[in-house]
């Protein structure tokens, strides 16, 4: 992180694990039953990405002076994969921008990776297939 950066947001959670093991933000705001870290991280992790990813959108549309009629959608599938003894994600995005001509809403996703800390971040790291829906 730049000397000028901003913290904007700071999640604080704490997770424990085990039969009776859970997952809370300090907020309250997140409070879930982790009885097993699998398939939850996965789970977690699509659903705080595409929410990520729609604010994203939305900040794509805002800056090209597009008006969504509607709110975007996201439908996200995170695998769990194993090859070679490692593990790795793989995730598959499906996103609906209703009421947008075709081309407008493909510029707008493609956009919203170069916008969104989570696409940032697996960028390069795991095969992402984004589709518009």
């Amino acid at each position: 992180m730049t000397a000028a950066a901003k913290v904007l947001f700071t999640g604080k959670t704490h997770v424990t694990a085990g039969t009776d093991g859970a997952a809370r933000s300090r907020d309250g705001f997140l409070d879930v039953k982790l009885p097993q870290p699998h398939p939850a991280a996965e789970n977690l992790f699509g659903a705080a990405w595409s929410a990520c990813y729609i604010g994203a959108l939305q900040l794509a549309a805002g800056q090209r002076k597009i008006k969504l009629p509607s709110e975007p959608e996201v439908d996200a599938e995170i695998d769990l994969n194993q090859a070679s003894g490692a593990f790795f994600l793989s995730a598959r995005l499906s996103v609906h921008v209703p009421g947008v001509e075709r081309a407008v809403a493909e510029e707008l996703i493609e956009a919203a990776h170069g916008i969104c800390p989570y696409s940032k971040a697996v960028h390069g790291n795991i095969e992402v297939t984004t589709t518009l829906v």
